[in-house]
């Protein structure tokens, strides 16, 4: 096939392949979370370069193995090198995703036998290393059990309430890998659930999945006015609510703080952080959300994220200070920390701190390091760049990350 020539920009790069795969402005956009006139915009050269985020998604969308057909800077960077490779559980989960039997055949799950089956994946999905391997094997089961529970039990809404919670949990498993569409799907129905359940803590927990996959659109907009909304509805069931509910309030607040950060409004971030950290306070140092991790020491990591995304290396690593890793319960979220404190280091060029820093993740949480963006493009450029007397150790860590030395 014919590719289209060097000199040709990336927005109208975009456009070839895409007309190439014979596919509409609207299904490349909604498939990455964006709408065909923003689409437009990019191929047009009317709005600037996305990011390299964006760029891998449209990569993914167009079904293209190699980013420099969109960066046409001659130089092949597979798609996978950033993504990650795709999970070998990902086609049984996108199965049971997927699975529209409208009559169920067979005993109808009991709601609640499900939800304890739900609770113990939580407790599995945070203490492993190997999280998305272990989600990916609970995962088919549960879901088309939940499903069927949904459909066919006769207290449904209290099965809709746990299907809801399924979804939120599969989020975690499809995050980061080759397969954005099923992201939305997964937190649209979280979300859609929760409604029907119509419960309020139900709706948050489907929000705050949505409001993920939004940031990392560029939905900024859409993601601020959807968790807002959503704080709204639980604040008036606080004073007689569990916890939960308002580690859920705190873990919303964050998310809006996360938001701004991504795109650079300073001020508003650190206020929704600090909001975030006074519901942490008075929860106390013992409590943690379990979707979330929504806590006390995970306030201070994402105060870290904050300085990361607005740039500001000193504020990130002054935060990074004040926690250690090891407080933070879940064991991938420990990972994500030291990965987001890698980071810091690495807009200041210290890379000597980044390296050390990513060996740790990946002895932490393997599969969280595996699968995340950042953490790689970072070995890219250490494989390339490595410390001094570091080379061996740089090649042994992209070898265990999946990253040719």
């Amino acid at each position: 096939m014919a590719t289209p020539g060097p000199e040709l920009p990336v927005g109208r790069r975009i456009e070839w392949y895409r007309r190439q795969a014979g596919m509409s402005r609207t299904v490349v956009a909604d498939r990455v979370g964006r709408s065909a006139s923003w689409l437009k915009g990019v191929e047009t050269g009317r709005l600037l370069v996305p990011r390299l985020d964006m760029l891998l998604r449209l990569a993914q969308a167009l079904e293209l193995a190699d980013l420099a057909a969109l960066t046409g800077n001659g130089e092949a960077v597979p798609v996978r090198v950033f993504a990650g490779e795709r999970h070998a559980a990902l086609g049984a989960v996108r199965a049971a995703l997927m699975d529209y039997q409208l009559t169920p055949t067979g005993q109808t799950p009991r709601a609640d036998h499900v939800a304890r089956r739900l609770e113990q994946a939580w407790r599995v999905r945070h203490a492993s290393p190997d999280h998305r391997t272990q989600l990916g094997a609970l995962l088919p089961d549960l879901v088309r059990d939940a499903q069927h529970a949904a459909r066919a039990a006769e207290d449904r809404r209290n099965a809709r309430r746990v299907l809801s919670g399924v979804y939120q949990l599969a989020d975690f498993y499809v995050a980061y890998q080759p397969a954005p569409e099923l992201v939305w799907l997964v937190a649209d129905r979280a979300l859609t659930e929760g409604r029907e359940a119509d419960d309020p803590y139900a709706v948050a927990g489907g929000t705050w999945a949505m409001v993920g996959a939004l940031r990392d659109a560029g939905r900024w907009e859409e993601a601020i006015r959807l968790a807002t909304d959503a704080t709204q509805q639980l604040r008036p069931h606080l004073a007689d609510a569990p916890d939960d509910w308002r580690g859920m309030l705190g873990a919303l607040e964050a998310e809006i703080a996360l938001v701004h950060a991504r795109r650079g409004r300073h001020g508003e971030a650190w206020a929704h952080l600090e909001r975030a950290e006074a519901v942490a306070r008075r929860l106390g140092l013992g409590y943690r959300h379990v979707q979330t991790s929504f806590s006390v020491p995970v306030i201070a990591a994402h105060a870290t994220t904050l300085g990361v995304e607005l740039r500001r290396a000193g504020e990130a690593l002054r935060a990074a200070g004040s926690v250690d890793a090891d407080a933070i319960a879940s064991v991938p979220r420990q990972s994500r920390h030291l990965i987001e404190v890698a980071r810091a280091h690495h807009q200041r060029d210290e890379r000597d701190a980044v390296w050390a820093l990513l060996d740790r993740a990946e002895r932490t949480a393997s599969e969280t390091i595996r699968y995340n963006g950042f953490a790689r493009a970072m070995l890219l450029e250490l494989r390339d760049r490595p410390p001094t007397g570091l080379r061996d150790d740089v090649r042994d860590l992209c070898e265990r990350v999946g990253i040719a030395a």
